[in-house]
């Protein structure tokens, strides 16, 4: 039996490609026979299928998308190669559907999705787990947040040999819990090389930068000051939980997390005038608050002369300040935006039709190749989540960007939860490049000791 698993953590280097290629090798020697990929739905019908069609060698894998009215279907239908999107795997598990289509290769693409062990989706993979002979993880950002996101993943590869096999252990093990409740966790002395030196075997490091000469990403930060009634409304927000909008119109926060969710708001020009009613699209729904950061992005693109640029949006009423400010016209990648529409979108960028894109980063971070037309990435919104933003930036730093510079612009609203998020990023991204240098370390010691 080949090996269980490990992990690729490959930035920008074409992992898909590889996957494919190492399918294609085991089918030969008769080690493999089907593979179910679990991948996020827009990288399930546009990333996977693309890439098989667009190489020679793989022009014989047979590919069936395990999604929409015809799934039963395709689930029957002979294949070397069968995609369902995590949310899927419910249905996968159920009336024997998983024993009908019997892969013996399971492969997570963007694994990270999979860090959250209370999640649905972990939680109908994880009985599975052992049903298949090899598993293979795949992701650019094993740690977005921190190193207890590694738990999950590791997990699908060994079920807790290398980490233990439940959380809480891991947890006690490794981390100290500070703050109220103890809901926060730091690392014990000396526990992240002890982590490092346990999934070092599991893992395969390629960076892209190692083998290809990829642009330089220059960092531009922008700050604007907010109205002196947007200030109020912030600090009222920050220091009392509490806002008054219009008149008697209040707005409540109920928790320090509801009122940092609604100071981001705030800091980017609107308001939901109830956190609950943040998914919904209504405009009699949010107020807008000011419009410095739509006219400092309108600023911005005078300054970078035409060349096309992406503009990231964090909320509904983010997006409709930038469409009334851009034209109602703009495209944007975003919640309710089908795979479809999302491939013509991408398509018309690449081909250089479209001066200005709008993308939401947890829409436009995975599946998406974009580095074809544009070299400038505006942050209008910020976001929390480091994967997001990392991956989000990588649609157009990345191999194919014919530029030489990646300019990547963050408009910061001064003196607001901005600020704590720019900085946010950077710790991230230094703790996950100390977890990436440490694997690509371990794979050199390995290498001279053979």
């Amino acid at each position: 039996m080949a090996p269980l698993g490990f992990s690729l953590t490959l930035v920008s280097l074409g992992k898909t490609s590889i996957t494919l290629a190492a399918v294609k090798l085991l089918k030969r020697e008769g080690i493999l026979n089907r593979v179910l990929i679990i991948a996020p739905l827009r990288v399930c019908y546009s990333v996977w299928p693309r890439e098989v069609e667009k190489w020679a060698d793989f022009e014989h894998l047979r590919v069936e998308v395990l999604h929409g009215a015809g799934k039963e279907k395709a689930l029957k239908r002979d294949a070397d190669i069968y995609l369902i999107n995590p949310e899927g795997l419910d249905w996968l598990s159920r009336e024997g559907r998983l024993k009908i289509l019997n892969p013996d290769t399971l492969v997570i693409d963007e694994s990270s999705r999979f860090k959250n062990t209370q999640t649905r989706r972990f939680k109908d993979l994880k009985p599975n787990l052992g049903k298949f002979k090899r598993r293979w993880i795949l992701t650019g950002t094993p740690v977005p947040n921190g190193m207890l996101d590694l738990f999950g993943q590791i997990y699908i590869l060994d079920q807790g040999n290398a980490l233990s096999p439940f959380i809480t252990h891991y947890k006690n093990k490794f981390f100290d819990p500070y703050g109220f409740g103890g809901y926060s966790w730091s690392l014990k002395p000396g526990a992240e090389e002890q982590i490092y030196e346990l999934v070092r075997p599991l893992t395969l490091r390629l960076e892209a930068g190692d083998y290809l000469e990829l642009p330089e990403l220059v960092n531009n930060t922008i700050r604007i000051d907010l109205p002196e009634s947007a200030r109020k409304i912030y600090d009222d927000l920050e220091d009392l939980l509490i806002a008054t909008i219009t008149g008697d119109e209040v707005v409540t926060a109920m928790s320090a997390a509801a009122a940092s969710m609604k100071c981001r708001q705030v800091a980017n020009g609107g308001l939901y005038r109830q956190l609950e009613d943040a998914p919904v699209l209504d405009s009699d729904k949010w107020v807008t608050i000011h419009d410095q950061k739509t006219e400092a992005v309108l600023e911005l693109l005078k300054e970078i002369g035409g060349s096309p640029v992406i503009v990231t949006y964090e909320f509904h009423h983010d997006r409709e300040r930038l469409l009334k400010a851009l034209g109602k016209n703009t495209p944007f990648i975003g919640g309710g935006v089908a795979p479809k529409r999302s491939r013509e979108i991408e398509a018309e960028w690449n081909a250089g039709n479209l001066p200005v894109l709008l993308g939401q980063p947890q829409s436009i971070a995975h599946g998406l190749n974009l580095q074809e037309s544009g070299y400038h990435f505006i942050w209008h919104s910020m976001t929390w989540n480091y994967e997001d933003y990392d991956q989000s930036i990588k649609r157009i730093l990345r191999q194919g960007q014919r530029s030489k510079t990646v300019f990547n612009h963050h408009i910061i609203a001064r003196n607001t939860v901005d600020e704590v998020l720019l900085r946010a990023m950077g710790f991230k991204k230094k703790n996950q490049n100390n977890f990436l240098d440490a694997l690509k370390e371990y794979a050199k010691t390995k290498s001279r000791r053979r």
